[in-house]
C-alpha cells in the first residue's frame, strides 16, 4: 500500500472518501481555483498545496481525475480508497456522553484463525478505543459504539457472524468494569 506524506492529501483522500467524488463543471478555466474555494479554502490549506497535493496523489494512483460531458469527475482508485479508509480508521474515537445510560456494549466476536491478522488488528482497535476485554474475544464498552464497531468491521471485511454486538443492562459483578470506566453505581 502506499505510503502519503501531508495532511493535504490526507484530507483530500478522506474528502473523497466522504463524499464518494468530486464533480466540477469544466468550462472554466479556473477550474482548480474553483476546486479549492469549494472543498479546501478556510482549512489552512494554500491554492498551490492542494493543487500540488492532487497531482502527487493522481501520479501514485490514489486518485483519477477524468472529464466526460464538460464535467471533471474526481474520485478514489481502490488503493486510494484503502488508504483513505486507513486515515478514517486512525481519527476514530467514541463520544462519551454526560451520563451513562446503565447499559453495557459487549463486542463478541470469533474470527477465524485463517483471518489471525485481521483478528489481532480488530483487538488492537479495540484496546485502543478503550474497551475493556472481560476475555479474549469479549470485550466491553459503556457507552453507543455501534457505528464505530460497524466501521471497524467494515474495514477488515468481516462478517456479521464474525462479529456482534450486544447492548445488556446487567453483568454479574460489574464493579470492576464500573471503576474502570468511572460509571456511577
Amino acid at each position: 500500500m502506499a505510503k502519503i506524506q501531508g495532511t493535504v492529501s490526507q484530507e483530500i483522500l478522506r474528502a473523497c472518501l466522504t463524499t464518494g467524488a468530486f464533480v466540477l463543471a469544466a468550462q472554466s478555466p479556473y477550474f482548480w481555483l474553483r476546486m479549492y474555494r469549494q472543498a479546501f479554502q478556510g482549512k489552512g490549506f494554500q491554492q498551490k498545496q492542494v493543487y500540488d497535493a492532487f497531482r502527487y496523489l493522481r501520479k501514485r494512483n490514489l486518485l483519477q481525475i477524468q472529464k466526460y460531458n464538460h464535467q471533471i469527475y474526481i474520485r478514489l482508485t481502490e488503493e486510494g480508497e484503502k488508504l483513505a479508509g486507513k486515515f478514517q480508521l486512525n481519527k476514530l474515537a467514541i463520544s462519551t456522553p454526560k451520563r451513562w445510560d446503565r447499559a453495557w456494549r459487549l463486542i463478541i466476536f470469533d474470527i477465524p484463525e485463517k483471518l489471525k491478522i485481521k483478528r489481532e488488528a480488530f483487538r488492537g482497535k479495540l484496546k485502543e478505543l478503550g474497551f475493556y476485554p472481560l476475555q479474549k474475544s469479549i470485550w466491553a464498552y459503556p457507552y453507543p459504539c455501534e457505528k464505530e464497531v460497524m466501521l471497524l468491521r467494515e474495514f477488515f471485511n468481516l462478517q456479521p457472524r464474525h462479529i456482534r454486538i450486544l447492548e445488556v443492562q446487567k453483568i454479574e459483578e460489574d464493579d470492576f468494569l464500573r471503576s474502570h470506566f468511572k460509571c456511577e453505581k
